[in-house]
Formats: C-alpha cells, structure tokens, sequence
C-alpha cells in the first residue's frame, strides 16, 4: 500500500512517503504557527471515535483536533461493551453502518490487522488508532514530528527503542517511518521475551537501516541522541509469570539521564508506570508531555490531509 501525495485510509506507517511525512509535518508547523488559519476547514464533517480498547491522549487530541477545524465528532471508547460487538456483531459490519454516519472513523482495536479489515469495507476513510500489538500509525507521525521538533532534523538520528518491542505497536510504527530517512541507526533494547519481532528487522535490512540488539540500557545511553522508552504492557501477556520476569527491567532515574548526550531527549508515547521516574520530569530533555501535545497538531494535520 504505497502512498506519495494522495491519502485514503491510514493503516500502517509504510504506507507513507518520505515527500508525504515532510508535507505533513510542513502542514503541522504551519497550525501551529497560525491556527486561525485552520479555524472552520471540516465544517460540517463528523468523525466517528469507534475504540475498542480505552485510550486517552489519541481519541482526546483526535477529537480536539476536528473540532478546531471545524468539524464534529461521536463514539464511544468502550466499544466492545457498548456497541453491537456485544451481540457478536462483526467488525465489518459495525464499519459498513458506521460509514455511513460519519465522513472519518478513528478506529482503536485489539485485534492486530483490524484497521485494514475496516478499510477494506468502509466507505469513509479509517484511521488506525492502534490494532493490539500491530501498528499505531498517528503515534508515530507525532513521534517523527517531535524528534524532528525537538533536534531539528530527522536525517542521521541514532534513537534506543526500549522495553516491550515484541509487543509495542508504536515502536514497530515509529521504526517503520524512520526507515524512510537516511544515516538512521536504531537500537533495539528488551529482554530477549520481548524482544522486536524478526519482521521489522528484516525491514531495516532490507532497506539498509543498521540496527543493534542488546539488554544492556545503560552501554546504550551515551550512544544516541533519542530514547524512546515504553511500558511493559500487562495487558498483551496471557502468562502473568512471564509478565512478572520482565516488569520493571529499565528505568530511567536522573542518574540514567546523567548517562545521556546534553542535547539528546528522552520520549515516551504515554502512559508510563514506573519505567520513567517522577524527578525526571523537569529535567529540559523529558519531552513526552511536548510529545503528547505535538499529538494535537499532526492529527489536525492529517485529517485535513484527508478530508479538505
């Protein structure tokens, strides 16, 4: 699914050109300089929030965002007990009747491969918010567009993805988008039970990304200018034992951030347990809660990418 300039569906991260990140971040940039600019765009558009799984940060910063354009929304974030999907109604067939209510679903699911089964039924476009341990496509655009914020550039970056990449969606999503920019490095950082699925590895080599695998965070710090850490998600584990080997394994304190490049930044795409300790927040170089808000501004981006 090879995407340039025009967009329909947004399903995974490879599907979008490097043209087409750098026009969207251009875009962004330019709402946020001068939203007022934006004000009334998608009037009388609606969008549908149809989560099956609960969220704050994306369905919140995706409803802010149509209706600072303009636009209008509905939902419900609790799908699996409050829609049809209780009576044993299909995914399909909640995307059929829900297409036609809405001009956009934002669509969060526990199922990997959900958010194209939508696509390939709805007559509206599907943004995928998330499909259980597969992709989250928007977390990742706000994520390339922070580093891009934050460092000033994209090109030649060496980022740490930390913790549950076996089961981490926006990981595998951000790695994905980084693979469209040149002079990347990537370290991959887990315990071996939830180490990065060979898949995306194949990915980087194909495309000639380096990448390094290791459990060692602490020879890893000083060595690049992002860390991305992630949760360990209780939720993907069906052996609690397992989930208790590996819980709690990193950690970043201020001694972890004195390990850390002056200029590198420490992100988290939220929200966090105890893997990023509390004193670490006002340190200049946390950026998750800038991340979070760059969340606004990208998806105002690519809805009006798709909608205007």
């Amino acid at each position: 699914m090879a995407v340039t300039s025009r967009l329909r569906h947004v399903v995974s991260s490879q599907q979008f050109s490097r043209a087409l990140l750098e026009d969207l971040i251009a875009r962004a940039d330019e709402i946020k300089r001068e939203p007022h600019h934006f004000i009334g765009r998608l009037a009388g558009q609606v969008m549908t929030a149809l989560f099956y799984e609960p969220s704050t940060r994306t369905r919140l910063s995706f409803e802010a965002a149509m209706l600072r354009l303009g636009g209008a929304t509905m939902g419900t974030d609790n799908a699996r007990e409050f829609s049809s999907a209780a009576k044993g109604e299909t995914l399909e067939d909640t995307i059929r009747i829900v297409s036609g209510y809405a001009d956009v679903i934002v669509l969060r699911h526990n199922e990997e491969g959900a958010a194209r089964r939508a696509a390939a039924v709805s007559g509206v476009p599907i943004i995928n918010a998330g499909d259980g341990p597969g992709q989250h496509p928007t977390q990742a655009l706000l994520d390339l567009y922070t580093i891009r914020d934050e460092l000033g550039r994209i090109d030649g970056v060496h980022v740490a993805m930390v913790g549950d990449l076996a089961n981490g969606r926006t990981v595998r999503s951000l790695t994905y988008l980084l693979s469209k920019f040149k002079d990347i490095k990537i370290w991959f950082v887990a315990p071996a039970q939830v180490a990065m699925r060979d898949d995306l590895k194949a990915h980087l080599d194909d495309h000639h990304v380096p990448w390094v695998e290791t459990a060692d965070l602490d020879a890893v710090l000083p060595e690049v200018d992002v860390v991305y850490m992630t949760r360990i998600q209780k939720e993907r584990f069906t052996d609690l034992e397992a989930y208790n080997a590996v819980k709690g394994v990193y950690r970043i304190d201020k001694d972890a951030m004195s390990r850390m490049r002056k200029y590198a930044i420490l992100m988290h795409p939220l929200p966090r347990v105890d893997e990023i300790a509390p004193e670490v927040d006002s340190d200049d170089r946390a950026a998750y809660f800038r991340q979070a808000r760059n969340g606004l501004h990208i998806r105002m981006a690519l809805l009006d990418r798709l909608l205007s």
